[in-house]
């Protein structure tokens, strides 16, 4: 018994309509489906809602609920806003340059590029306040990705103890 792959991930929008619009047009994302109901399927309690499906790549589906009755949307204030974020790989280097151009031709504020070694990512926010990072693999991301699964059970383990960070990775931002 094993998952597969992710069904879909389902986030709380402000507006469905204007967040479709926002993926379609800053992240080329196609628009795929969108159900509405007066009651939750699984509670069977009346609240309406419009839930709005995106193609985010390789069968990768991003959902968001807009629901009008319930009190605005709003984020843990004990978690810091780069912790929550949803991350979407590009092909390479020259598609995240791209998209970074395309994005802020649109206005919007992009972080970075940030170098994480096994690859270089953007962040910005959505309309509703979501993290987003656009994320380019290294030319030896393989390589790299190798070295980091030989040490991932001793950097947990040492984690676990100690709660400070393991130096088994420390290249990765030591530039």
């Amino acid at each position: 018994m094993k998952i597969e792959q992710i069904h879909h991930v389902a986030y709380r929008c402000k507006d469905a309509k204007e967040t479709v619009q926002w993926y379609v047009k800053n992240l080329k994302m196609d628009f795929v489906l969108a159900i509405a109901e007066n009651e939750v399927p699984s509670t069977k309690e009346p609240d309406p809602y419009m839930h709005v499906f995106l193609d985010a790549g390789n069968e990768n589906v991003l959902a968001f609920f807009e629901l009008p009755t319930q009190p605005e949307m709003g984020r843990d204030p004990n978690t810091p806003e780069w912790v929550q974020h949803i991350a979407f790989k590009v092909k390479d280097l020259e598609t995240l340059l791209e998209y970074k151009a395309h994005l802020e031709n649109n206005g919007i504020d992009v972080l970075g590029g940030t170098d994480h070694s096994v690859f270089k990512s953007i962040y910005f926010f959505d309309p509703n306040g979501h993290r987003i990072e656009l994320a380019a693999p290294s030319i030896d991301e393989a390589e790299k990705l190798a070295k980091l699964d030989k040490v991932k059970w001793d950097m947990l383990e040492e984690w676990s103890k100690t709660k400070r960070a393991p130096k088994h990775a420390a290249w990765l931002h030591e530039h």
